[in-house]
């Protein structure tokens, strides 16, 4: 802890000393844009930035009838990390959760659902999905980013299955105005070293081409809580990215892309090496993954604005945990075409879509009837969307849409979508959505426990698709006060499941059984945004999300809270700055008590308790275009308790002795809810070449 601090106060001292021009203190949250009457102007910039995801195509935020959230990438440099599934948390009503305490992968949660309900895109398409939902989240580099936008509600009707819960849209860094070099150094005290670079270079004076490489190494095994397991995943990570952006005439868009990404990731007892992967004698878990992506678009060269998107994943995993082995292919191919006209105050957009996955495993779920033969999955769905967005006048916007899928399996599928947003002045927005998702499942690619080998799997009987009704009501006010604009952003939500596919972790603690549920499943609540600069140079972002996320069951009364879906939750993050390019950031996450999987008779309480993950960090930015950083992480020191079940007995070789385990406990990982990583500091160093 004092090296730690040493080299804080070091750093600190050292950004003191330095004489540099002021930087602009923006908000790294990107708002909704107001435009003041003269003689009430603010001394603030809104930009009215443009938004793609809630609607397909470029508009501006403000006149989106979908609510959109937008966080630039220096939003998440206020708490470096070296992907999105950590940087996420940032997010309020963004959960990344951890499913695995051995190997630490997870998926992301929006407003309390699971993470296969969310769908993550990159440039608009659907390249997460999946295997990749579970294994491909943390090989995704924040370097790639140029902004991230979120929707939270279904999207079925636009993007199809997956999009229960919300999207997540990557946008990568366009490579016509790229950095012609970046970089990106850091390291902390547990030996984690990260480190981004890219470089952008013209071929001829119509192309242009963004080379990113991506190095992510921790091989430190740390026991702090002395349970014989390692604290955090080892992890030997590399992602090269690649990025083609053309000139064309009027201004037609045309890009293709390319990422290759290898992960060698190990969770498990201390003594473990590769001489006992796959073994009974020492517990590990070892996950090697090859994962390539294509991805792009282009503009037809005609009259009428005619636009194609294309994308291919091709992910490949082998892994063991313990002793049972999880080997999987999946190849996900995505095309879409769509046609986007202007008809006087309506914008109409239609297009169809086709998505053909393959995918094998060596586990029950890619069986034939038989329960002998190996029958991969192949599944084609064909889909057809319109849209319509009416401007009525300059208050009133309405947006109507349908989607139609049809695949071999569950036939047809159908998915409305509603939404209006009403803005009497530029101070006030009301937005209201309604919308229809579906999810077709593929369980043993979304669901860690099925794959961690300590409990067998049980299928009760064929799995339908999930579906699922959604209303969202958000309301933006914009106040003046100080001569400054205080952002508030408020939503209220409810989401009804049907179908909802559900993992009995209850009824027999050697077992995981799914079923589709007998009754129905509620996610409601609310959530708040608050942003403001002072006159000052300090600014803040505070949000508050409140869940009630359950299931009932047919002739129950009784509710079954959802798992790992606290009733509270929060995110902070405050900036100041100080002369000379100096930049505090104290930025954090909160979580109220959240249900979790225990055991009959478990000794371990079924709910967390309140807890709080807090960062700080400190930057200094000089002219040349360099930056050091430095901070501290989980700084109030929080770890869960017992994340494991009997870390001594990972085979449950004595699991039935009456005398030592009279309650026939069971090794387990799936109690865990956050990071065991203690306390530690990080360090680092950018450079930006324009």
């Amino acid at each position: 802890m004092r090296r730690i601090l040493s080299i804080f106060i070091f750093i600190s001292v050292c950004c003191f000393s330095q004489e540099t021009d002021s930087l602009d203190l923006n908000q790294p949250k990107i708002t909704d844009s107001v435009t003041i009457p003269a003689k009430k102007q603010l001394k603030t910039k809104d930009i009215d930035d443009i938004v793609i995801t809630g609607t397909i195509k470029p508009i501006s935020r403000s006149k989106s009838p979908v609510a959109v959230e937008i966080y630039s990438q220096k939003f998440f440099q206020k708490n470096p990390t070296p992907n999105i599934f950590e940087a996420i948390a940032m997010v309020n009503g963004v959960k990344p959760q951890l499913n695995c305490s051995v190997c630490n992968t997870g998926d992301i949660h929006i407003n309390g659902l699971e993470g296969p309900y969310t769908m993550i895109l990159i440039d608009g398409m659907p390249i997460v999905s999946s295997l990749s939902t579970v294994y491909g989240l943390s090989g995704i580099p924040n370097s790639l980013i140029d902004r991230i936008e979120v929707v939270k509600g279904p999207a079925s009707s636009l993007y199809g299955s997956e999009a229960m819960g919300g999207v997540i849209n990557i946008i990568t860094k366009n490579a016509l105005t790229a950095p012609k070099l970046s970089m990106d150094l850091m390291t902390t005290s547990w030996s984690e070293n990260n480190m981004d670079l890219s470089t952008k270079f013209n071929v001829g004076k119509n192309a242009a081409s963004l080379l990113s490489l991506n190095y992510f190494n921790y091989k430190r095994k740390i026991d702090e809580n002395e349970d014989n397991f390692t604290d955090s995943a080892l992890q030997n990570r590399i992602s090269v990215f690649n990025k083609w952006n053309f000139k064309r005439k009027e201004n037609r868009m045309a890009s293709v892309a390319l990422r290759y990404l290898y992960e060698d990731r190990f969770g498990g007892e201390m003594q473990w090496n590769t001489s006992y992967r796959g073994s009974n004698t020492v517990y590990g878990e070892s996950i090697y993954t090859n994962r390539i992506e294509a991805f792009g678009m282009y503009q037809w060269p005609i009259k009428e604005n005619i636009i194609t998107q294309f994308s291919y994943n091709f992910h490949d995993q082998d892994s063991f945990y313990g002793s049972n082995p999880f080997n999987a292919t999946q190849k996900v191919a995505f095309v879409q075409t769509y046609w986007d006209k202007k008809f006087g105050n309506h914008d109409l957009i239609s297009g169809i879509t086709y998505k053909k996955t393959f995918y094998d495993d060596n586990t029950p779920g890619t069986l034939s009837g038989d329960g002998f033969t190996n029958d991969p999955m192949k599944s084609p769905i064909l889909g057809a969307f319109i849209q319509d967005q009416w401007e009525i006048n300059e208050r009133n916007t309405v947006l109507l849409g349908y989607r139609f899928d049809y695949d071999k399996i569950h036939h047809s599928v159908h998915s409305p979508r509603f939404a209006w947003k009403y803005s009497p002045n530029p101070y006030h927005t009301l937005r209201f959505n309604f919308g229809t998702g579906f999810r077709v499942v593929n369980l043993f690619t979304e669901d860690h426990a099925a794959l961690t080998g300590s409990r067998e799997v049980v299928i009760k009987s064929d799995l339908k698709p999930e579906r699922s009704i959604n209303g969202n009501l958000n309301y933006v006010w914009k106040i003046s006060m100080g001569g400054r604009l205080i952002n508030l952003d408020a939503s209220a939500f409810y989401t009804y499941f049907s179908n909802k596919i559900v993992g009995d972790f209850d009824s027999d603690p050697e077992k995981i059984i799914y079923d589709n549920l007998n009754g129905y499943g509620i996610s409601r609540g609310a959530s708040m945004n608050v942003d403001y600069s002072f006159s000052f140079p300090l600014s803040i972002n505070l949000g508050v999300t409140y869940l009630d996320v359950y299931q009932k069951f047919d002739g129950e009364n009784e509710k079954v809270q959802q798992l790992h879906a606290p009733k509270w939750s929060g995110t902070y993050s405050l900036t100041y700055q100080f002369p000379d390019n100096l930049t505090i950031d104290f930025t954090g996450q909160f979580y109220g008590p959240m249900r979790l999987p225990v055991l009959p008779d478990d000794y371990r309480p079924e709910y967390s308790p309140f807890y709080s993950l807090a960062n700080i960090q400190v930057s200094k930015s000089f002219k040349s275009g360099f930056e050091v950083y430095c901070g501290i992480k989980n700084l109030f020191n929080f770890t869960p308790k017992n994340p494991l079940m009997r870390p001594f007995d990972p085979f449950d070789q004595h699991v039935n002795d009456p005398i030592n385990n009279p309650n026939h406990y069971t090794f387990d990982t799936t109690y865990g809810f956050a990071p065991m990583q203690k306390i530690r500091g990080f360090m680092g160093m950018k450079y930006i070449l324009k």
